[in-house]
């Protein structure tokens, strides 16, 4: 099992970045509050990771905190939820928000995250009332890195790679984007407002 990388960070393109490890370059699927924490390419960075084998395929995803990780391992244990599905939930809201929409009992927001519908929201209260609760507080810092040559187009791509529909897609980041934000920072805004909307 490889439970941790610690290297160069050489390519991050949401939901995918890679780390140079020793010469040897892994490649990882990250939630996008991870993305929200990671350091300039080159720099090095260290991640908490968890390997999915499968019979067609061995899945490496990577997470800034512990908790995240945890609360990954917990998601797709779930009936129904997949890795991308518990990605897609990492994404849009943290380890706590998300712990407070299964404590009340938040269909309506937890239905808002691609790939969770009515009955899968139910099921995720059920299931995990009990399993998650707030712990320590898990929050975002703003995006550490420059802008990229076009903003929008990798928020486009990211937020269609995470479910999102090209229409619902156009919407959210058209409302999110403001001059000079980075491809995290109108991530984050659209992933937050289609959420709460």
């Amino acid at each position: 099992m490889i439970g941790r990388l610690r290297g160069e960070l050489v390519m991050k393109k949401p939901p995918l970045l890679e780390i140079d490890v020793g010469g040897v370059g892994y490649e990882l699927e990250a939630p996008m509050s991870t993305f929200y924490e990671l350091p300039a390419l080159g720099a090095t960075v260290s991640l908490h990771t968890h390997l999915a084998i499968k019979e067609d395929a061995h899945s490496l995803y990577g997470f800034f905190t512990e908790a995240e990780r945890e609360l990954f391992r917990t998601l797709v244990k779930v009936s129904g939820i997949g890795a991308k599905t518990a990605l897609s939930i990492l994404s849009g809201a943290s380890v706590d928000e998300f712990a407070r929409m299964v404590q009340r009992a938040d269909i309506a927001s937890l239905t808002r995250v691609p790939g969770i519908g009515k009955k899968t929201a139910e099921r995720l209260v059920v299931e995990l009332k009990d399993k998650v609760g707030a712990g320590d507080q898990v929050t975002l810092s703003q995006p550490k890195t420059g802008q990229p040559a076009d903003a929008v187009s990798e928020a486009s791509i990211a937020l269609q790679a995470l479910g999102y529909k090209p229409q619902e897609v156009s919407k959210l980041v058209s409302a999110a984007s403001a001059p000079g934000d980075t491809a995290e920072a109108i991530i984050r805004k659209a992933l937050k407002s289609a959420l709460r909307s």
